[in-house]
């Protein structure tokens, strides 16, 4: 009995201090979001309207992967269909920040290697476009594992209560390899892509002097940064097929490795964002530090 309950209690302080960090997070992202709405010319930027997609898609992403987790932890039912609704709109986000991320490594790769044709490229038009395409690619992999789930499935399981998890859409062996197997793919293309922008971004980086150079070296560690956080992302697939086999060994076990896996994997790469743009980018901090010192002001 004593054990059971200082297992509860140490369970409660685990959720508890995740839901400060999410809190946080949020907030840090919130502010970084009405920076980005402050200015003009952050959002008829490309660069900084991605990073406004991939802050929208994190706070998203972590709002719904909070409540999923405290369903899982405290083993809460709800019905299928309910279940089914969170699972679409985090499993489409939890692709949407790692393909933008490549999306800002090719604009960073356009801006140095190929500056003349940024302006084009890069357009305000051409940003609108690459957003449907990034959710549209995000998209596919829910498309395919929502298709093969309806067609196995029985109707009646829509109204039954289950606890809501990444898995409960798999109902054979095969469809976890294909989850899997489509999951690497998208991420193979990911680091072939970021790959080749550091490699020429390092070779324009050799070639070039002065300012340009200073300007392109911040723009390789920025790149450097992205792939870091996709490895991150990547990591994150393979964390369900883990915490799976380890429920089958010991609960203790489980929930201990699950509360790690969130931390690392899920909360980190969210926050690496507000460290890359709302930091280390010159105009977006000073922007962000004075709408922080008017907001103070206005307080007192």
């Amino acid at each position: 009995m004593a054990a059971n309950i200082t297992t509860e209690y140490k369970l409660n302080e685990k959720i508890m201090l995740i839901q400060i960090f999410v809190v946080l997070f949020l907030c840090i992202n919130l502010l970084l979001i009405m920076t980005f709405f402050s200015k003009e010319v952050f959002y008829t930027t490309m660069r900084y309207v991605l990073f406004a997609v991939t802050l929208l898609s994190d706070c998203l992403f972590l709002f719904l992967s909070d409540i999923l987790l405290i369903l899982s932890f405290y083993r809460f039912t709800i019905q299928m269909w309910l279940c089914l609704i969170i699972y679409i709109i985090s499993s489409l986000y939890i692709f949407v920040t790692p393909v933008t991320l490549t999306a800002m490594t090719l604009e960073r790769y356009v801006a140095i290697c190929l500056p003349l044709r940024h302006a084009e490229l890069c357009s305000l038009r051409s940003t609108l476009h690459g957003i449907l395409i990034i959710h549209s690619l995000s998209s596919l992999p829910c498309i395919v594992f929502l298709s093969i789930f309806f067609a196995s499935a029985s109707t009646a399981s829509y109204t039954q209560g289950r606890v809501c998890s990444v898995e409960i859409i798999i109902i054979h062996t095969w469809q976890a390899h294909l989850r899997s197997a489509i999951s690497q793919f998208y991420f193979l293309i990911m680091c072939i892509t970021i790959v080749f922008s550091y490699v020429k971004i390092m070779k324009a980086a050799k070639a070039a002097s002065g300012e340009d150079k200073k300007s392109t070296w911040r723009g390789l560690r920025t790149v450097g940064l992205h792939a870091f956080q996709l490895l991150l992302c990547l990591i994150q697939l393979w964390c369900p097929f883990i915490e799976a086999a380890l429920l089958k060994i010991n609960l203790m076990l489980f929930i201990n490795v699950r509360y790690f896996n969130y931390i690392t994997f899920i909360l980190a790469p969210r926050c690496l964002s507000p460290l890359i743009y709302g930091l280390r980018d010159e105009m977006f901090f000073h922007t962000l530090k004075r709408l922080a010192l008017c907001g103070l002001r206005k307080k007192h």
